[in-house]
């Protein structure tokens, strides 16, 4: 029995000059002060590069890079400005200070009701998860089906416990 090795011819080299090409992107994107050129040589290769080569030499125009500051950007010297100060318009609508507390109090009574709902859902949860050892149902008969149940019984009190915390937040931070 003999074993035939072959070459591929096509897919390494193409593999390479993707990698060149992504190196080079990466690296002009960096770099963003110049223009990026596909030549191709004697041989009919295709090359990267930063400078055109001859006639066989096209510019690319690549994506979210800068070729050139612009002007204004070239000419700021020194530490950056500070942005303007944000006015509100005079017909802007203004609520008076009761209003704004009896919309604060609705606020806090509805954080409040999630956060209680989320708690006592928290609570289930722990309940079922029983530190880690919830008690076998009987379509797991598989063990596999059980281990993905408390996985997932322990993402969810994972996320309730961010939840509760989330909550307890936003009610501090209503005035």
């Amino acid at each position: 029995m003999t074993t035939r090795i072959t070459r591929s011819t096509g897919a390494l080299p193409r593999r390479l000059s993707l990698l060149g090409l992504l190196g080079l992107l990466a690296a002009s994107a960096a770099h963003a002060d110049g223009q990026i050129f596909l030549c191709l040589d004697a041989s009919g290769r295709k090359e990267l590069t930063d400078a055109n080569k001859g006639p066989h030499c096209r510019p690319l125009d690549v994506p979210g890079a800068i070729s050139t500051p612009p002007p204004a950007a070239r000419k700021q010297a020194g530490p950056p400005r500070a942005a303007p100060a944000v006015s509100t318009p005079a017909d802007f609508p203004r609520v008076d200070n009761a209003e704004q507390r009896a919309r604060d109090n609705d606020r806090r009574a509805i954080l409040a009701d999630e956060l209680k709902s989320e708690q006592q859902k928290l609570g289930e949860l722990r309940k079922e998860f029983n530190n880690g050892e919830p008690e076998r149902r009987g379509d797991e008969r598989n063990y596999a089906k059980y281990q993905e149940r408390v996985a997932q019984l322990k993402d969810s009190i994972g996320r309730s416990e961010k939840n509760v915390e989330a909550l307890k937040r936003e009610i501090a931070n209503i005035r």
